[in-house]
């Protein structure tokens, strides 16, 4: 095994910015080498700059060209491919009456159907060292909640995914897992929510706090490591117990 083999890999999409971001320095921690995949060039270039160990490559996950031309960049560069976390999204929320089939289709070609072409396209690298899949769902894809038509539907659809990714591919010693975030503390996140919205968000979960971008990537990372070898077919809530109080809070009606 040549020292370019020896090390253990990682591609994560969505790089750019939070979990993925928060995800691939954890990777980069723990001695990967991480292939940082967005379609925001000019953000990525600008994050993947100071960091050791990784590949940028602009690729929009909705594309089939354009992943398979990305594995084939990774694959050459790194000569394993060891996990893939399909992190990449787009977040669409409106009332069902008034989200169109654009917006639909703009939701379901990065959010599910991007996860299908990473995933296949990665598939016979992974095999070769038994590797891991973790796609990034939403508690918004376990159960509805309003103005999430095209966002949830998406999620639960990855999440199902998921599952057959894992009963399809366990043979050749792959494990495929889903997260599944609840609220996370994000840039974004605090710039939308209004007041009332963070207020409910915490009555509502347990914990009483949004999560980390940190705390979901602990939670990707682990997923890949030996230390969750006999871990596969399943969707892990991140959330701080939100899931389990239910969703579809009042104030986030408006």
């Amino acid at each position: 095994m040549t020292e370019k083999t020896a090390q253990k890999t990682a591609i994560v999409t969505g790089a750019a910015r939070g979990i993925g971001l928060a995800t691939t320095k954890q990777f980069l921690a723990e001695g990967r080498r991480v292939a940082m995949i967005d379609r925001d060039a000019e953000v990525l270039m600008a994050e993947a700059g100071p960091l050791e160990n990784v590949l940028p490559v602009v690729c929009d996950v909705s594309q089939p060209e354009q992943v398979a031309a990305m594995i084939d960049e990774v694959a050459e560069k790194f000569g394993r491919i060891d996990a893939l976390v399909n992190n990449a999204g787009v977040a669409d929320f409106g009332p069902i009456e008034e989200t169109t089939f654009e917006r639909w289709r703009t939701v379901m070609a990065t959010n599910l159907d991007g996860v299908f072409l990473c995933s296949q396209a990665a598939v016979p690298h992974l095999k070769q060292v038994q590797g891991a899949i973790v796609n990034i769902a939403s508690i918004s894809g376990l159960r509805a909640s309003t103005l999430r038509v095209a966002y949830g539907t998406s999620k639960a659809g990855v999440i199902q995914l998921t599952q057959q990714q894992a009963a399809e591919l366990g043979e050749y010693g792959i494990r495929a897992n889903c997260v599944a975030p609840g609220p996370v503390r994000t840039k974004l996140a605090m710039a939308v929510h209004s007041p009332e919205i963070i207020a409910a968000y915490h009555d509502a979960i347990p914990l009483n706090r949004y999560g980390s971008e940190d705390e979901i990537a602990s939670v990707i990372v682990f997923l890949c490591t030996e230390k969750a070898s006999y871990v596969t077919g399943q969707t892990i809530a991140s959330d701080g117990g939100f899931q389990s109080t239910g969703v579809g809070l009042p104030a986030l009606r408006v």
